[in-house]
């Protein structure tokens, strides 16, 4: 596949006023959520290694949501019709997921449909609204896997696929491999049929201020002699700026936070007490063309795996690969006997910080028994419970790190 020219980015130099979002969690339709019980522990402080309890979440989920780790919301600097539209991004995602198991079908739709619902919205990182490498482009990660018979599917570093998630489901079902990358990625998802774009259609302004304020950055590192032309691993999932209030513009993309690490991903147990789960990113701003995180990597960003568990995670991509996150904490349930909440939290909060980076996973058992935990100061996610009551959680006090 020919390279298209980055010549549409010119006119985006002139950048419209910043924005600053924050991450919190709140109900909707009349789901309970709001803050966190008062024997939970406070938010840590930025950098500050959190501690906590091992506790489930939630009983009887069916399907939940992230929408990714990282600086969290603030909720005094939030606008309302932020927070709304986050939190109307997510809940479309679990209604989305949700009609597919309430029409008896199998969790592996219902995760590609929530997610698909994330990849349009570019709120997320994750097709629309995907964040820009260091050369200006986009290259977008995903996988899926179900827990009936550990099959999976992925793609990397993808440029042209309207949905990464419906690429990696076809890598799946339609070919005997587990992963596919760059341009074989694209053409076999063209050939069989998937919506294919321009790299202009990820294209949001959020997300390209956040990779003028990198490049601002790198060139204050060269200036003091401390910086080695961004590569060092200093690069967020999602990305900096100013901070500031909402825009004239009230639509998703002027709304989208430049600092949420906006990895999305989801997991379901359907009726069958099949689990599967699935995770979609653009990756981390600024990052090195050719860079590939956590994400498309099967039992790193996400697992699924019948009697266990199905996880999907974001966070920093390169310290959740070391540390096989998610098919960790499969393995400490089934090897271990450990819960999932107790999986989990060993995983994110005990053992990956020590390796250098934080993040978080939502995780969920055949049983319903869920967890969301998180090292990073937030964490933007939400759930379905069997009787169809939506919670979203987008603010730290909703969700304080490791609980």
């Amino acid at each position: 596949m020919r390279r298209r020219p980055l010549t549409w980015l010119i006119p985006a130099l002139a950048t419209a006023a910043a924005v600053t979002v924050t991450v919190l969690a709140v109900p909707l339709d009349g789901g309970a959520g709001g803050g966190a019980p008062d024997d939970r522990p406070a938010p840590a402080a930025h950098g500050e290694r959190p501690t906590g309890k091992a506790e489930p979440d939630a009983q009887d989920v069916v399907l939940a949501v992230h929408g990714g780790a990282g600086t969290a919301l603030d909720r005094d600097k939030t606008s309302p019709e932020r927070e709304k539209a986050y939190r109307d991004g997510l809940a479309a995602a679990l209604r989305a997921g949700n009609k597919v198991l309430g029409k008896g079908g199998s969790s592996t739709d219902a995760v590609q449909a929530a997610v698909e619902k994330l990849e349009d919205n570019p709120l997320f990182n994750a097709g629309k609204g995907a964040v820009f490498t260091a050369d200006a482009g986009h290259e977008l990660d995903a996988s899926i896997m179900r827990g009936t018979d550990l099959r999976a599917g992925a793609v990397a570093g993808v440029k042209s696929l309207r949905n990464p998630i419906a690429g990696a489901r076809a890598v799946m079902d339609k070919s005997p491999h587990v992963l596919l990358a760059g341009e074989g990625a694209d053409d076999f998802g063209a050939r069989h049929g998937l919506r294919t774009v321009t790299q202009d259609y990820y294209w949001t302004q959020a997300r390209w201020d956040a990779l003028m304020a990198a490049k601002e950055q790198e060139k204050d590192d060269r200036a003091r002699g401390g910086g080695n032309g961004g590569s060092d691993g200093r690069r967020t999932e999602g990305g900096r700026t100013a901070e500031g209030g909402p825009t004239a513009d009230d639509s998703p993309a002027a709304l989208a936070d430049a600092q949420s690490k906006g990895t999305v991903g989801a997991v379901a147990v359907d009726r069958k007490r099949d689990l599967a789960a699935a995770t979609s990113t653009g990756g981390m701003t600024n990052k090195l063309p050719g860079r590939v995180g956590d994400s498309p990597l099967i039992g790193s960003g996400t697992y699924a795996k019948n009697g266990t568990v199905a996880a999907s995670a974001t966070g920093a991509g390169e310290v959740f690969i070391r540390g096989a996150a998610t098919s960790t904490i499969s393995n400490l349930m089934e090897f271990k006997g450990a819960g999932v909440a107790s999986a989990a939290y060993e995983v994110i909060v005990k053992r990956l910080p020590g390796l250098g980076g934080d993040g978080g996973v939502i995780a969920l058992a055949p049983d319903g028994e869920f967890d969301a935990p998180h090292s990073s100061p937030g964490m933007l996610h939400g759930y379905v419970t069997k009787d169809g009551k939506i919670v979203t959680k987008i603010f730290p006090d909703e969700t304080p790190p490791n609980t």
